[in-house]
């Protein structure tokens, strides 16, 4: 236990002096704020240019802006912020390969298990606080703004992106234990969630697949309910665990 505190701090500090940090706080905050002001600005601009559009045949019809509209903008913009997450810390393990430092690591006592684990621990603690911190500005904003009782099972929809997220960062661990190089982590995470995506098109098992839970705006909007989401969600949660368990063992007998 004291290995890995010390390895997390370690890890923490690496993290705060590369700028990864900072970047990733700025691209939360933004994703916390654009939401609601997509959402607020849209009528605006296609107010601004309904004369232009007009001129040239097309008539816009401008409907009531709500809260629903701000959330499904979350739910909307989440994969993209995913993405920039996992290229900013898809190299979190394959940089020390290169650099030799787990070695260093090594020689003074800390296990391989040890070192994963809290590598894990810093990625999804830097997941859960951004997530979260994004779902908390776009919900203040769009409480001030009208009013988020609109949105249906709002908290379970957003716990649903957040676990998703939380699987795709144990997929970069599972590839980073197993291959050598960012790209090669990034095509692999990539590939699963395609697959993923693909095998949505199938009934009989579309509702159990980790990316069916970015679909927030299906609960949000009350055309699917909570029960219907807990299939995908426990499913979720165990290829979460089994990532990371099987990476453990890999990254044990891994040379390095």
């Amino acid at each position: 236990m004291k290995s890995w505190i010390v390895f997390g701090k370690k890890e923490l500090l690496e993290q705060l002096r590369s700028g990864r940090v900072m970047i990733l706080g700025i691209l939360f905050v933004l994703y916390g704020v654009m939401n609601p002001a997509t959402a607020k600005l849209t009528p605006w601009l296609l107010e601004a240019f309904s004369d232009s559009l007009a001129d040239g045949g097309m008539t816009i019809t401008i409907g009531q802006v709500s809260a629903l509209d701000s959330w499904v903008q979350f739910f909307k913009n989440m994969p993209i912020f995913l993405i920039a997450f996992a290229g900013l810390e898809g190299g979190v393990f394959t940089r020390e390969y290169e650099s030799g430092t787990l070695v260093l690591s090594l020689t003074k006592g800390m296990g391989r298990g040890q070192i994963l684990l809290a590598k894990s621990t810093v990625l999804l603690i830097g997941w859960t606080v951004g997530y979260w911190m994004a779902y908390g500005i776009t919900y203040l904003y769009s409480a001030y703004y009208w009013d988020n009782a609109v949105a249906q099972s709002l908290l379970f929809a957003a716990a649903g992106g957040w676990l998703l997220g939380v699987w795709i960062v144990l997929l970069l661990v599972f590839f980073s234990a197993c291959a050598d190089t960012s790209a090669i982590v990034l095509l692999g995470c990539g590939g699963v969630v395609l697959l993923s995506s693909f095998l949505g098109i199938i009934p009989p098992i579309a509702d159990y697949l980790p990316t069916q839970l970015a679909d927030g705006q299906s609960l949000i909007y009350g055309l699917i309910t909570p029960s219907e989401r807990m299939g995908a969600m426990g499913i979720t949660a165990v290829l979460s665990i089994a990532c990371l368990g099987a990476s453990i063992p890999i990254f044990r007998k891994r040379q390095l």
